[in-house]
């Protein structure tokens, strides 16, 4: 697990400008979506390319999470990323960052159907969760998937973001969905990059300019606190 680090004078920045911490003090379930982006084998499994390790401690906190909202009646959300074919095109500029051995296994570890695309096996995936499949780093980006219409019809205001990595898919997603307009946590403990310090760094700048940053026990307390809550008057 990350060793969270939120210097403190951040968070006193953040509560000269807001006059408190949190800017999200309390969450309606039925208005709330639980984002899980990206927990697949691709990023979580070692031999894989985009392998995470850290990634791995976060799932029972992810599971807790997702099991609060939707006793709550909120939403939960499996995201998956995908490389089709089209990408090497349309997303030529990220391909040109893999070596050509390494762009080739990106495109086989995420390919539809294969074990890489595939949801780690311990997380807790219920029939009544929500799947989305997405083609860049921020679900969304223009084209990238169908998550915000999703959101949008069933009446969601609030996302939480967890998931992998902290400092890519998450932030990507995460910064993108406060731009839209929703009111947006990232879970410090919920969340996984590469290192420590690009997670840390990644959850400051979210703080400071984007939204909201709590723990797993937080998130649930409030959750708890209105899960009888079905609607906003």
């Amino acid at each position: 697990m990350h060793k969270i680090d939120i210097p403190d004078e951040v968070r006193e920045r953040v509560i000269k400008r807001l006059g408190r911490l949190h800017v999200i003090e309390s969450l309606v379930p039925a208005k709330t979506a639980l984002l899980v982006v990206d927990m697949q084998n691709y990023f979580m499994a070692d031999g894989q390319l985009g392998c995470c390790p850290v990634a791995r401690d976060i799932v029972p906190n992810v599971n807790r999470l997702a099991q609060a909202l939707r006793a709550a009646g909120g939403h939960v959300v499996w995201i998956q990323n995908a490389a089709p074919a089209e990408t090497l095109e349309s997303w030529a500029n990220l391909h040109e960052m893999y070596s050509p051995e390494n762009k080739q296994r990106r495109l086989e570890g995420l390919t539809r159907d294969s074990d890489g695309y595939a949801l780690w096996e311990s997380l807790e995936v219920q029939p009544q969760d929500a799947h989305v499949e997405k083609t860049r780093y921020s679900a969304f980006i223009r084209g990238a998937s169908d998550v915000e219409p999703l959101l949008r019809d069933r009446g969601v205001d609030t996302v939480i973001v967890t998931g992998v990595a902290t400092n890519v898919c998450c932030e990507s997603t995460a910064r993108d969905a406060m731009m839209l307009g929703f009111r947006t946590i990232m879970v410090a403990d919920a969340n996984a990059a590469p290192s420590d310090a690009e997670h840390n760094a990644t959850l400051v700048n979210f703080m400071l300019f984007f939204g909201d940053v709590q723990r797993t026990d937080d998130v649930i307390g409030k959750l708890t606190e209105n899960s009888s809550t079905v609607a906003a008057e």
